[in-house]
């Protein structure tokens, strides 16, 4: 059975001090060598379903009894990013607050298609769990990011601006093009499968690197602590993954 252990409060301050210092902060082995197994096992189904092209799974209960849906329904772990949020914010999450997991596997041509798409994620912690990562090649899907480039904004139509200017298409296309001519200096992270990776997705452009399309490149996102989670505005105009998914505002499927 999973147990995301306890993170010791020392232990979250440094990891804190990391993500604001260095970009990112890892908790290494976060997970098993068993665990990592259940996931690929997991993946691997998944895959197969789908000819062994892109996927994505989005929200709690369409991951139900693997070992990402665990992670994400851990209470540890969900305290683990409840207490990150209250250092970058200063200001504790709401009682129902979720984690809204995602799993992105990168296989096959269409996952050539989803690279290099820079944003910034609408919640103010991020938690990345790779399972399966390429190692050989040029081109290996690492995490890419502009750390800490924005703070916690106090107005949500400030945050839904930023994001209109950012995250439409053209705006990618150059950003992506100034990384290839060296003009844009992101940092590169190399996962490893095992460890958790932890960021402020709220603060940082980011993106992951293509995959070599005969590799497989399989990892959980955990999203939590939406700093704008009551507007009205930023519930209509943000959170396309959850309407596209059919999914209401905490990630789960609207009751009928």
């Amino acid at each position: 059975m999973f147990d995301f252990k306890t993170v010791d409060a020392q232990v979250v301050c440094r990891l804190a001090s990391d993500m604001d210092k260095n970009g990112y902060a890892v908790l290494p082995n976060a997970l098993s060598p068993e665990d990592l197994q259940s996931a690929r096992h997991y993946i691997n189904d998944q895959a197969s379903l789908r000819d062994n092209e892109y996927f994505a799974v989005h929200g709690i209960e369409a991951m139900e009894d693997s070992l990402f849906g665990s992670l994400g329904a851990s209470p540890a772990f969900r305290q683990l990013l409840a207490e990150l949020y209250e250092i970058v914010t200063g200001e504790a999450p709401a009682i129902d607050e979720r984690i809204f997991p995602v799993i992105r596997c990168l296989e096959g041509q269409t996952g050539l298609k989803e690279s290099h798409f820079y944003h910034f994620d609408a919640t103010a912690v991020t938690a990345l769990a790779p399972v399966v990562i390429p190692v050989e090649g040029e081109h290996c899907g690492d995490l890419i990011m502009f750390p800490n480039i924005r703070n916690i904004r106090s107005s949500a139509i400030y945050n839904i601006v930023e994001k209109a200017i950012l995250h439409n298409s053209m705006s990618k296309k150059i950003c992506a093009f100034g990384v290839r001519r060296g003009w844009l200096h992101p940092i590169r992270i190399k996962l490893v499968p095992g460890n958790l990776y932890l960021f402020w997705g709220y603060r940082s452009l980011h993106c992951n690197d293509q995959c070599d399309p005969t590799m497989r490149r399989a990892t959980g996102l955990y999203h939590f602590g939406n700093p704008h989670r009551e507007s009205i505005l930023a519930r209509k105009f943000l959170g396309s993954n959850k309407r596209k998914a059919k999914l209401d505002e905490n990630g789960l499927r609207p009751v009928v």
